[in-house]
């Protein structure tokens, strides 16, 4: 039987160090680490022998711990039966349902899966891929493509939790396996069964893994069994040894609770017997332990409790090995200083004694000195600690930040010298040195902090401490020579002083720019903080509501910031002007453009914000943002656009400006009612601080006009004599008050001269109605009103014959003219019969009398229309019948309902079933009908109109005036691509915006002529509109032709980053500045040193010009290099770069940093003039003697304010690793590189060659 060394951290760390105290056998020193060879630390797998091969058990030092090595890829093959297949497609195999499943799950899991019909019609399935992935697309093939059924398994409730194993692993790994769906009741419901789903197989085989499970758990026992937590220790036995081999003797689990844990129940699990026969094992133990065992209390330090325990408790177990006597210690939070011996009477001294001396063998002493002290005790780079730690390097020092003690630690005798040799260092020191504390304004603190600090600190030879910022604190410490130390405070205080009488200025911003000046997360005041870094600017609180901003800082520096600021503000609020325009809803469209063309280019040439109204709003205002000439040069266009679209007129009124608020009236009621009066003209009146008289209307001329005299009116009502009231009526009366076309109530304005004003749909009061004009003209027209509303309070029922042949006019689409009639006659109702006879002639009428009285009036004249209807067939040729009917239907809508008739357009057909007709192939133009049209039209081609006989014949000349006409277009076959646009979107806007179709011929005929087809009007405006887009494509080839200037100068490749700038910004600037292009060569061109400018002449020369002279300068340049120590780069860079590029703007160089990992990191390239590189090394020189002091105080004082690294052996040395001799990289033979095919140097498995020593891990240790 081949046995097994198993190498631990602890043994492999002893085996190197040879630390123990036990002798080594051989010839190595008890104080030399033994090094093992490379055979001993590598033995070879000796060959099997025939017996062991035959058996086919493992030998050797490595044993069974190679495992072989599974293919990543696997493959599974399964069978689903014809009966139990889900898609049984009759088509082509391999197009159905069935592919389409198996492709969704090839994506989904990454498995390969292949299908194949069986002879007997069932599916052979292969699935390749990762062990999970096959398995997750095994489970999804049987659920989607095999027909599912359910089982039940009843287990006891307890033995769920089984099932579903750990996080539901147990239940995952099932489902996977079996292909299945296994729901298990929730804990709170009393059901045993578990429910199974899948198919008959799987089924199966997952009922059998359950009751496996169960049968497994069914034959396992838990015991619990409480004793004393004294006792416990010795039941597990030193290093849990005694537990373990019972574990492995009885086969059962026993789970005893650590010492932290204040439990004294031991856990025994496993099946029956084994459990019955560990816990007889276990109580005769603790029987025979508390009859034979004693205890013995003693008091040790506190202190010294921690190297009684050791590391992890191994001290303990240690004493328990030895002795077989247990310790009982106090907890960690506990005063109590008692630790308590339990063990056999004869073995508590020798227990005690081990005791003692644990504690004991190592002291831990505290000496007590200032903290400001800590730094200098340990000395420069650490030399004063340093002499004490290589004199005695078994004492570890630890210095606690911010506090007055230093611990030494370490064997009594060589703490007690590090103690003495500490006190005379503290003694000296507080006799050399002294140190004050000034308290400073934290505000002054930056201003100290860099060369002033630095420079008192090295004239007079003090350490000066500025607390950083996040500890909010003023105090700033002074440190060393006495002298020294009082002639550094009294120069702070002087620059202090001088701080204090710096200059503050406010300045007035109102508070709604601030968080403008700001910026989004303070990115635009860092920006200005930054510009000018000795000035504090102070924003007040924004819930101060305060418009003062404070500046503070010398005297020049805030003068230039205020006027900074006071040039930024100015420009804020000349960039926030802002413009209302009223634009009717229908136009908004139009000024957006296709794709937010036309606004975009009104925004970027006019550089200016617009906003419009939401789609669903009904406001119709568009504002415009920016400065006031651009916002005014915006509106224009945008009014252009609108004048372009309709007939619209804009004209000015005198009105006295103390009548403007009377005459908008309450929530703008009275104006409202004006514009909504005269065809939604807009009405405009100036600013009310603005003390204009002049009150704008824009709309329709006709509207406008009408509107203008209205307002005149109402305003000389004012001026004279001016009343109002109000009155309340049902929203639903409101109608029939107003009459169709405000016909009623323009006749009681008519006869009693006051305005009647109706609320908004939206308002908040819908029954108000309020009357304005003479007193006695209001009451009038209140007492008509009052009256009208008494009246339709007056319901009454009242009938008519109308014809059955009529009813369906009425009733059709939803009963739209009913609505109407309801809506327009205070709410009446209209009830037409359902059944025919003698009654379906009458129709009943219910509601107010003079609602009714109207209602029946309009029936009768509707009926009168329908009986005076003639129809008139129109003969237009069918290819026009989509330009007549527009987009969705909405021109013949229009025509509809303008003419009120009706029109009925014929079926889609080629007229066959009609007299022959002409030839649809012959030519026509212009929706003229062709020779033989009059004689025979087709019927597809004969629209019909219905109404009264004078509509009918307007209709008729409408649809005529609809037919779409073509024109052809000179344009020069050159343009045409242009015209078309990128993909067509120049032609397809020009379509859009003038309602017409246009047609260019293909590039092979090359003709010079566009065709646009549509109605008339529509066609001359395209006509227009293509000619000037004509002379504009002219204009541009000249223009470009004029553009196309080239030049070319040779500048040399080492100038050309120089040239080019941070991210482009120098020849940006250069292009911007002349509108000009500049190319440089490729990166494989011939001529590396060609630079190409094209533009405008006069710009490429001055382009040219501004080049030449940067070339200039750079040849001027020098570059030199400065030696700068690594440590400082950091620091010297800044936060994100920017102290090196403030640096850098200063003197006007480039410094360039070398990248991590170069050759030479200390090596720092200085660019620019001799006399500015001359400057900036001297200056990156004195940068760099200002950061070594602080890294190198930094560092020693990090040497020595944490314990000693892990890493590091006893003297201070870094750990060698792993070291092994005699191995074939260190074989003789000088530079030769080792042979890798060399059984000798690298044996393989199983070589015979065998080891120097008869041990396979070297020398034992006895």
């Amino acid at each position: 039987m081949s046995s097994v060394a198993v190498l631990t951290p602890e043994s492999f760390a002893e085996h190197r160090s040879g630390l123990k105290d036990q002798e080594l056998t051989g010839c190595v020193p008890e104080d030399e680490a033994y090094i093992p060879t490379y055979l001993e630390a590598f033995p070879p797998l000796p060959e099997k022998t025939a017996a062991e091969a035959k058996a086919g058990e493992p030998s050797g030092a490595w044993g069974s711990k190679i495992k072989p090595i599974k293919a990543s890829v696997i493959t599974q093959v399964f069978h689903v039966p014809l009966e139990e297949r889900r898609y049984r497609d009759n088509g082509q195999f391999g197009e159905g349902e069935e592919a389409k499943v198996c492709l969704d799950i090839m994506q989904r899991t990454g498995a390969h899966i292949e299908l194949s019909l069986a002879k007997d019609q069932g599916l052979s399935i292969m699935v390749t891929g990762k062990l999970d992935s096959v398995m997750k697309a095994r489970k999804e093939i049987v659920a989607r493509l095999q027909t599912q059924a359910s089982a039940t398994v009843a287990i006891p409730k307890e033995h769920h939790r089984f099932v579903i194993g750990k996080n539901g692993e147990k239940l995952q790994e099932l489902e996977l396996r079996t292909a299945t769906k296994i729901a298990i009741p929730r804990h709170d419901d009393p059901s045993t069964s578990i429910r199974i789903t899948g198919t008959k197989e799987g089924i199966e085989k997952a009922r059998h893994e359950v009751l496996l499970i169960h049968a497994e758990q069914d034959k396992r026992a838990v015991e619990r069994l409480c004793l004393e937590k004294a006792f416990h220790p010795f039941i597990a036995g030193a290093h849990n040894r005694l537990v373990q081999e019972l574990s492995q003797e009885t086969g059962a689990r026993i789970s005893i609770p650590p010492p932290s844990v204040p439990k004294d129940e031991i856990v025994i699990t496993g099946e029956k017997e084994a459990v019955a026969m560990a816990l007889g094992r276990i109580r005769a133990l603790y029987d025979d332990k508390k009859r034979k065992t004693t205890t013995i209390s003693v008091e040790v330090k506190k202190s010294q409790h921690k190297y009684i325990v050791g590391p992890k408790g191994t001290t303990l177990q240690e004493i328990l090995e030895a002795t077989g006597v247990s310790l009982e210690m106090p907890p960690l939070d506990s005063p109590s200083e008692t630790i308590i011996l339990r063990g056999e009477p004869d073995h508590l001294g020798p227990a005690l004694t081990q005791v003692y001396a644990t504690a004991k063998s190592v002291t831990v002493v505290e000496v007590t000195a200032p903290a400001w002290l800590h730094h200098y005790i340990i000395g420069k780079k650490g030399q004063n600690i340093g002499r004490i730690t290589q004199q005695l390097p078994r004492v570890h020092i630890e210095f606690t930040d911010g506090e007055e003690r230093i611990s030494l630690e370490g064997p009594t005798e060589e703490v007690e010298q590090a103690q003495t040799q500490m006190l005379e260092i503290i003694q000296d020191l507080l006799v050399r040195m002294d140190y004050t504390e000034v308290v400073i304004e934290q505000r002054f603190h930056r201003h100290l902090i860099g060369k002033n600090v630095n420079r008192i600190k090295e004239q007079y030879k003090v350490s000066v401490r500025i607390p950083q910022d996040c500890e909010h604190s003023g105090l700033v410490r002074i440190e060393g020579d006495p002298q020294g130390v009082q002639k550094a405070r009294r120069e702070l205080l002087e620059m202090v002083q001088r701080m204090e009488n710096e200059r503050t200025k406010e300045l007035t911003v109102e508070q709604r720019y601030h968080r403008t000046i700001i910026g989004q997360k303070g990115e635009k005041i860092r920006e200005v903080r930054d510009k000018f870094p000795e000035v504090v600017i102070n924003f007040p609180d924004p819930a101060a509501k305060s418009d003062v901003v404070q500046l503070r800082g010398p005297k020049n520096e805030v003068e230039k910031c205020g006027k900074f600021l006071q040039r930024l503000i100015a420009e804020l609020i000349e960039n926030s002007f802002s413009l209302s325009v009223p634009i009717f809803k229908q136009f908004h469209k139009n000024i957006i453009g296709k794709g937010g063309a036309n606004i975009k280019k009104i925004r970027e040439e006019t550089n200016t914000k617009i906003d419009l109204p939401t789609e669903n709003s009904n406001s119709e205002m568009i504002v415009i943002t920016g400065r006031k000439n651009h916002c005014e040069a915006a509106r224009e266009r945008v009014l252009a656009i609108q004048r372009e679209l309709a007939n619209i007129k804009e004209t000015e009124v005198a009105i006295p400006s103390r009548l403007h608020n009377s005459l908008i009236g309450s929530r703008g009621c009275l104006v409202r009612s004006v514009m909504e009066e005269c065809g939604g003209v807009h009405i405009h009146f100036p600013p009310e601080a603005s003390g204009s008289d002049q009150v704008t209307i824009r709309g329709p001329a006709g509207q406008v006009e009408r509107a203008r005299r209205q307002l005149l009116q109402l305003a000389q009502e004012k001026q004279v004599n001016s009343f109002t009231a109000e009155m309340q009526a049902p929203s639903e009366y409101h109608r029939f008050l107003i009459g169709r076309g405000g016909a009623n109530i323009r006749r009681v304005r008519d006869r009693t001269g006051a305005r009647v004003i109706f609320p908004a749909p939206h308002d908040g009061e819908p029954e108000r109605i309020t009357i304005v004009g003479r007193e006695e003209a209001v009451r009038l027209a209140q007492k008509e009103l009052e009256a009208l509303v008494k009246n339709l309070d007056d319901v009454v029922e009242d009938s008519m014959a109308v014809e059955p042949r009529h009813h369906r006019h009425f009733v059709c689409r939803r009963g739209q003219v009913l609505r109407e009639l309801a809506e327009e006659y205070g709410g009446v109702a209209v009830s037409f019969p359902r059944t025919g006879g003698a009654a379906s002639r009458r129709v009943t009428l219910k509601g107010g009398r003079d609602c009714v009285d109207a209602a029946k009036r309009r029936i009768q004249e509707i009926i009168e229309d329908l009986e005076s209807q003639v129809s008139v067939e129109v003969v237009i040729q069918q290819q026009f019948h989509r330009a007549l009917v527009g987009p969705k239907g909405s021109r013949l809508q229009q025509l509809t309902k303008e003419h009120q008739v009706q029109v009925q357009l014929p079926e889609r057909g080629d007229g066959s079933t009609g007299p022959p007709g002409p030839d649809p192939q012959a030519p026509q133009e212009n929706g003229e009908a062709g020779p033989h049209a009059e004689a025979a039209p087709r019927k597809c081609d004969i629209i019909t109109v219905s109404g009264r006989p004078e509509k009918c014949e307007l209709a008729k000349a409408a649809l005529l005036a609809l037919v779409p006409v073509t024109e052809d277009v000179e344009v020069s076959y050159e343009l045409h691509r242009y015209i078309i646009g990128q993909k067509g979107s120049g032609i397809r806007k020009m379509m859009e915006e003038y309602e017409v179709n246009i047609w260019v011929p293909p590039p092979e005929q090359q003709w010079d002529v566009v065709r646009v087809t549509g109605q008339l009007t529509n066609v001359g405006r395209a006509r227009e509109g293509l000619l000037q887009r004509v002379r504009e494509l002219q204009a541009e080839q000249e223009d470009r032709a004029l553009r196309s200037f080239k030049a070319t100068m040779s500048v040399e490749p080492r100038f050309h980053p120089k040239i080019i700038g941070r991210k482009g910004a120098v020849i940006s600037q250069i292009r911007k500045d002349h509108d000009v292009s500049i190319q440089f060569p490729e990166k494989g061109d011939e001529h590396q040193d060609v630079l190409v400018i094209s533009g405008y002449e006069a710009n490429v020369a001055g382009a040219r010009g501004a080049l030449e002279r940067l070339v200039a300068e750079l040849r001027e340049m020098v570059s030199q290099d400065v030696r700068l120590d690594p440590r400082t780069h950091a620091r010297i860079i800044g936060a994100r770069g920017k102290a090196i590029r403030k640096l850098m703007e200063e003197f006007k160089v480039d410094i360039k940093f070398p990248p991590p990992g170069s050759e030479e990191p200390d090596r720092v390239a200085v660019t620019g003039l001799p006399e500015a590189v001359d400057n900036a090394i001297h200056h990156l020189l004195t940068l760099e003697e200002e950061h070594m002091l602080s890294v190198t105080e930094t560092e020693t004082l990090a040497a020595y304010m944490k314990p000693p690294s892990r890493g590091e052996d006893s003297n201070g040395a870094p750990a060698k690793g792993y070291v092994v001799r005699d191995a074939p990289w260190n074989a003789p033979g000088g530079d030769r590189a080792p042979d890798m095919s060399s059984a000798e140097d690298f044996p393989t498995f199983g070589a015979s060659v065998a080891p120097k020593q008869s041990s396979a891990w070297g020398p034992k240790k006895v």
